[in-house]
């Protein structure tokens, strides 16, 4: 039986690099411990981080040495700007993780949000987009990378993979992501995928579709394979989902691209709203047969990024509306945020909302420390 890992947070932020050259007057770990109580206390930006650390002196003084005070907010600003984002963020998943363990052969989505106000038009300085590795389960962010200005998600995904722990692990993609490069990064890694396939790459797109449209007209009885349907009622529309997973064949155009390639899924789904219907197919490449319970499943999980995380970060924590954006502190807030409502998640001993969730640990000191400490 491993160690238990010790939760920490000195242990697990001992190996970041302190950016400054010059004599430091403020321990590095004072400056990151003091952000991320803030963040999940509700501070949104590097002003009301300061205010935050000025008013909870007392009760932060029991666990930092702050005979040097709390720091200004132009130097949380600075400090957080020059630290490596890739280094801090390892730091602070070592950390949760190590307060919540994550639960193995979990769906992990990935997906990429734009912090639309972070542009700056004085020095030409696009909005900072990030993309984002979201465990569907435990609601934890496991990492993000920040795509380069004149590049996009396909480069940047790759790079999020080699920072990731995915063993055991099922990813999925929408079709942005479908790329045999990065199909290729999830199997060395040692986890399975479920990529959405779109008219980009066409070949696959429409082998799979002629596929299905041939083998749906007889009801499958040529092929075997696994089906599953449901059907929702709620928010004044009805819907019904019919999955369907098959073994790929071995004549499906461009096959031979596509690593560990063991079958193809359709998620069809029919919606009726207000009196109107619509339809919706979708396709799948998969690097395992699973059955189509379990590729239904994986499809709706991978929403949760969207509505568990972006979202959040959006509504609750105002994220577009942040106009930080010196060196790396874009980058740094945006892993603050995730991390913060990573724990806020984790935490259930108020049945509220996040923002509630927020709000109690700015006015009860006991709630954040349960946030905080994994009690």
């Amino acid at each position: 039986m491993s160690a238990p890992r010790s939760a920490r947070i000195q242990d697990h932020f001992a190996t970041l690099t302190d950016p400054r050259r010059h004599k430091v007057v403020y321990p590095l770990i004072n400056i990151v411990t003091i952000a991320i109580c803030a963040v999940v206390a509700g501070a949104d930006d590097f002003v009301s981080i300061a205010e935050y650390g000025r008013k909870k002196r007392t009760w932060l003084s029991q666990f930092l040495d702050l005979t040097a005070g709390i720091p200004s907010h132009d130097r949380f600003n600075a400090i957080l700007g020059a630290l490596r984002p890739a280094e801090f963020e390892r730091c602070l998943l070592s950390w949760i993780t190590a307060l919540h363990a994550l639960t193995d052969g979990q769906v992990v989505a990935i997906d990429g949000k734009a912090l639309r106000r972070s542009f700056d038009a004085a020095s030409s300085k696009a909005a900072i987009h990030m993309v984002s590795a979201w465990a569907t389960a435990n609601h934890i962010s496991l990492g993000q990378v920040v795509v380069d200005e004149k590049s996009n998600e396909i480069t940047a995904i790759p790079r999020l993979l080699r920072l990731l722990e995915l063993s055991g692990c099922l990813v999925t993609i929408d079709a942005m992501g479908c790329q045999a490069e990065i199909a290729q990064g999830i199997v060395t890694a040692g986890a399975d995928h479920v990529l959405a396939v779109k008219a980009n790459p066409p070949t696959l797109h429409d082998g799979i579709a002629a596929f299905f449209l041939d083998h749906l007209g007889d009801d499958f009885a040529r092929v075997k394979v696994s089906r599953h349907e449901t059907k929702e009622r709620g928010h004044g529309r009805q819907e019904h989902r019919s999955y369907f997973v098959c073994a790929a064949p071995d004549d499906l155009p461009d096959r031979s691209r596509w690593p560990k390639l063991a079958a193809i899924g359709v998620a069809v789904s029919d919606t009726l709203r207000g009196g109107k219907s619509g339809d919706d197919v979708r396709y799948y490449i998969l690097s395992e047969r699973l059955s189509a319970r379990r590729f239904g499943a994986a499809v709706r999980d991978h929403w949760s990024i969207e509505n568990r995380l972006h979202w959040q970060l959006d509504v609750t924590f105002q994220e577009d509306q942040c106009r930080v954006r010196k060196g790396h502190a874009d980058a740094n807030l945006g892993i603050l945020r995730r991390t913060a409502l990573s724990l806020l998640k984790n935490n259930t001993t108020l049945q509220v909302g996040i923002k509630n969730r927020r709000l109690a640990a700015a006015w009860d000191d006991s709630y954040l420390e349960q946030v905080l400490f994994g009690q």
